[in-house]
């Protein structure tokens, strides 16, 4: 199960921003009143005295002690909070865990995403409260998909009230072809690291440039066409969106369980900021640049 980092990130928020506050309404009185009590103790005393006086510099320690769960959280309140604020409403890194993306996106791609793309939603529950702009046609979008609460990212296909049809290999929004133009094979690799079905049954990949919505991108498709492949129609529903992967035989999407509805939507992926595609491995900024 992935962890819910959103929810455990505003559990954080809260605690130690209560803490923070019940220290500073509460127990920051006793603190004060200790450190007057110090102070018309060593009243005689000059300020070059005090800073000299070994008994009173113990005495305004022991006086302003404040506990460790405090210090604590007035030191990560501010962070916790700032880093909450960002990823709830600007900006939001993500990991691509999977190939259903390739080309365009590889496992190990480290993504940002802009949260307040499509409006402004609250953390959590993911109301939207302010409309900023609607998915086009060939954004690259993450989003919650029907059949389970994990984070997906594909590319949007279909609009509400499009008709899609994937006929062998081929795409068709509400009628039109959608062409594409070839660009290189892909052979299996001495060393597969993953169970491919596309190499496993001793086929390859080929790379073709396609746009969709005036968004140019490369696409990936098997030489043996896949169960996704073959043949389907769909008629988007309005509040809708059609999302199909790149790596179009080797992507389970709308394809496979259906459109996604728009209170799904988490933001617009805009660009690759780092690539680590393993712990062991060494971090890389050779594909740093946008989507």
């Amino acid at each position: 199960m992935d962890i819910n980092l959103p929810l455990w990130l505003f559990v954080a928020v809260v605690v130690t921003g209560v803490v923070w506050l019940y220290d500073l309404l509460v127990l920051r009185k006793p603190r004060l009143s200790a450190l007057k009590d110090v102070e018309r103790q060593f009243d005689g005393y000059s300020s070059e005295q005090k800073k000299s006086d070994e008994g009173y510099q113990k005495a305004t320690e022991a006086a302003n002690q404040v506990p460790v769960v405090v210090e604590y959280s007035k030191s990560f309140f501010p962070v916790l909070l700032l880093v909450f604020v960002l990823r709830s409403f600007v900006i939001e890194p993500f990991q691509i865990p999977s190939e259903s993306m390739v080309p365009t996106l590889e496992v190990g791609d480290f993504i940002a995403v802009n949260k307040f793309a499509y409006g402004i939603r609250l953390p959590i529950i993911r109301t939207k409260i302010l409309d900023v702009d609607e998915p086009k046609r060939g954004d690259v979008m993450v989003f919650f998909p029907p059949h389970e609460p994990r984070y997906f990212i594909k590319r949007v296909i279909g609009l509400p009230g499009d008709t899609i049809r994937y006929v062998d290999h081929t795409l068709y929004i509400n009628g039109e072809k959608i062409e594409k133009e070839y660009v290189e094979q892909v052979h299996a690799p001495d060393i597969r690291r993953r169970n491919d079905s596309c190499f496993d049954n001793g086929a390859s990949y080929q790379v073709y440039d396609e746009t969709v919505g005036g968004k140019a991108h490369k696409m990936r498709r098997c030489t043996i066409t896949g169960r996704f492949s073959e043949y389907g129609e769909w008629v988007v529903p309005e509040g809708h969106y059609f999302m199909m992967g790149d790596n179009r035989d080797n992507s389970f999407d709308s394809r496979g369980w259906g459109p996604v509805p728009e209170k799904n939507i988490v933001g617009k992926a805009f660009g690759i900021w780092m690539h680590w595609e393993s712990f062991f491995s060494i971090p890389s900024f050779s594909r740093v640049g946008s989507i």
